[in-house]
C-alpha cells in the first residue's frame, strides 16, 4: 500500500497502566539483551548476581545476601563457597562481634564485575548510538524520571 511504512508507529500510551506495561516489557528485554555480555565473565548467572550485590553493596552477611538474592541460606552458602574458591570473595569476621561473618569482594572479584559492567554499558552505548539524535535526547530526558521511580520517590 502506498504511504504505509513496513512497521506502524506506536501511539503514545493513553494511560499510566499502559505506560507501565510498555516500560516493564522494555526493561525486561533490555536486561535480557545486556545479560548476553555476562557470558564473558565465565560465571553462572546466580554467582554473578550474588557477586554484584557484594561488590556494589559492600560487605554483607550471608543472611542478608540470601535475602537480597531471594534464596534460602543453604543456596547462598553454596554460591559464596564457589565464589570463595574462585578467589572472588572472602569471609571476614566483624571487628565488634567475631561471631558475625561478612562476605566481601576481593580485588579480583571487583575487577571481574567492573569489567562486566563496562561490557554491558558499551553494548548499550552502541545501541543508543544507532538511534536518531532526537530519540537519544528523549531517552536522556526520561532517565531522571525513571531514576525517581526506581528510588520510590
Amino acid at each position: 500500500m502506498p504511504g504505509r511504512s513496513a512497521r506502524p508507529q506506536r501511539k503514545p500510551p493513553d494511560t499510566t497502566l499502559e505506560l507501565a506495561d510498555r516500560l516493564h516489557s522494555a526493561a525486561i528485554h533490555l536486561l535480557r539483551r545486556l545479560r548476553r555480555q555476562d557470558d564473558a565473565s565465565g560465571l553462572p548467572a546466580p554467582q554473578l548476581s550474588a557477586l554484584s550485590v557484594i561488590v556494589f553493596g559492600g560487605p554483607i552477611t550471608l543472611g542478608d545476601l540470601a535475602q537480597a538474592e531471594q534464596v534460602r541460606p543453604p543456596t547462598i552458602t553454596r554460591l559464596v563457597a564457589a565464589l570463595e574458591a574462585d578467589g572472588l570473595v572472602e569471609r571476614v569476621s566483624a571487628s565488634d562481634d567475631r561471631r558475625v561473618v561478612h562476605v566481601q569482594a576481593t580485588s579480583r572479584g571487583a575487577k571481574l564485575l567492573q569489567e562486566g559492567r563496562q561490557r554491558r554499558v558499551a553494548s548499550l552505548a552502541a545501541a543508543l548510538r544507532g538511534l536518531p539524535a532526537g530519540e537519544r535526547g528523549a531517552i536522556a530526558r526520561a532517565v531522571p524520571a525513571m531514576e525517581k521511580v526506581v528510588r520510590g520517590e
